[in-house]
């Protein structure tokens, strides 16, 4: 495989990029049942709503932090060392997490750990894997790459989620509800080390080429713009994380593991298959208004599914809206590597990753206290407003700066 201090071959370029979607894929899975088993565990060990937000919350700052951290020292280190490291640590996340029942051990795992409640793009290795995957890409591959990439992501996490039905299962087959829930905390673990074993196949990041990498230089303020956008809609989504998603319907609709599970399947696999639609819709009309467009039917639909009377129409809404919500996500990505220099790209996804992680953080502790009131979709619908006033002033402020692909459109 080629080195990263030469321009890579087609061949060797188009295997490393195989190479993260193995990697995603797993980690896809893992996410999928992971986000939907964690609150199913806390509310089995008697937790509430609100503890339940503040162990997301707690997940999602820590997430900020390493994030954080990651983009300081990734232009001067090993990208697959810190690719392996983030693997292994997402392997002792399902390994720490059955014996945690009392509720600091729970927040410090969460808080240490890799699972995502906000089921998202957010994480330790997301950026890593982002700067990797835009070096291995042409500017007019670059936005398909980025959307073959979520779409696998997806899929994955589709099938993960049903396999959230696991623990339904095992009860049934006279095992207990905790010891089904550990089970699938140790099958998450065994996730992270396979994923390590890919990472093992990156290449080595040479000292040359890390001199070539530097933090924000010509492209600061730009980046910063977006991060600041991009904080205020992962402050929203934070309201409507994919755990406190699962427990509204919980306790709206009483919906049960199974039927949750095959409802986040159905949902991951639209948001999926709309990757690669952003992608054709955006080389017609550009990545912004892709991002803005899409966005904002998703954000009625949430809106008025906080207002159903019933199961079925609150499903059907949501379900429209995953079809739209995420499409957002590849173009989003391909954006913010295609306006800055190619050496700005790793600290330009921690900069923007990392404010999008702690504005995410700080919204779940609410929304659980939220969904303790007497209109349990008021944590929908605030998210549905703020992500709607966010993809306005996107719009505003961006609808002028192009990437090299749109030029002369």
């Amino acid at each position: 495989m080629a080195d990263f201090a030469t321009e890579p071959k087609a061949s060797a370029g188009n295997a490393l990029i195989s190479l993260l979607y193995a990697a995603r894929a797993l980690r896809g899975f893992g996410d999928g049942f992971a986000i939907i088993i964690l609150p199913a565990y806390m509310t089995a060990l008697g937790y509430d709503a609100i503890a339940v937000g503040i162990v997301a919350t707690a997940s999602l700052l820590g997430t900020a932090l390493l994030t954080l951290i990651t983009g300081w020292i990734a232009p001067r280190h090993d990208l697959r060392a810190l690719l392996i490291f983030g693997a292994g640590l997402m392997a002792a996340t399902g390994l720490a997490f059955p014996g945690a029942e009392h509720f600091v051990p729970i927040v410090l795992v969460a808080f240490i750990g890799t699972i995502n409640p906000s089921g998202g793009d957010l994480g330790v290795l997301v950026p890593l894997e982002h700067a990797v995957l835009a070096k291995s890409a042409t500017d007019d591959r670059r936005t398909e790459v980025f959307a073959r990439y979520s779409l696998i992501g997806a899929l994955c996490t589709a099938a993960g989620s049903l396999a959230a039905t696991l623990p339904d299962f095992l009860v049934s087959r006279g095992g207990t509800t905790l010891g089904a829930f550990r089970v699938m905390f140790y099958a998450y673990a065994a996730l992270g080390i396979l994923s390590a074993a890919l990472y093992r196949y990156v290449p080595h990041t040479r000292g040359e080429e890390r001199a070539q990498q530097a933090p924000l230089g010509p492209s600061r303020g730009t980046v910063y713009k977006l991060a600041a956008l991009f904080s205020i809609d992962a402050f929203a989504g934070g309201f409507v994380a994919q755990s406190l998603l699962v427990l509204w319907l919980f306790e709206r609709f009483d919906l049960s593991l199974s039927a949750a599970g095959l409802f986040f399947f159905w949902s991951s696999t639209l948001s999926a298959f709309s990757y690669p639609v952003a992608a054709w819709i955006a080389r017609r009309i550009g990545l912004v208004n892709t991002m803005v467009f899409t966005h904002i039917p998703s954000s009625i639909f949430l809106i008025l599914a906080a207002f159903s009377p019933n199961l079925y129409l609150a499903l059907g809404l949501l379900l429209l809206r995953s079809a739209l919500s995420q499409m957002d996500v590849p173009t989003r990505t391909s954006y913010v590597m295609a306006v800055v220099t190619p050496a700005e790209r790793p600290a330009a996804a921690s900069v923007t990753a990392v404010p999008r992680s702690l504005a995410s953080a700080i919204s779940p502790a609410i929304s659980g206290a939220l969904l303790m009131t007497s209109f349990t979709g008021l944590p929908l619908v605030v998210c549905g407003t703020l992500k709607i006033a966010y993809d306005l002033a996107l719009l505003f402020s961006f609808r002028h700066i192009k990437p090299p692909e749109e030029q002369g459109r």
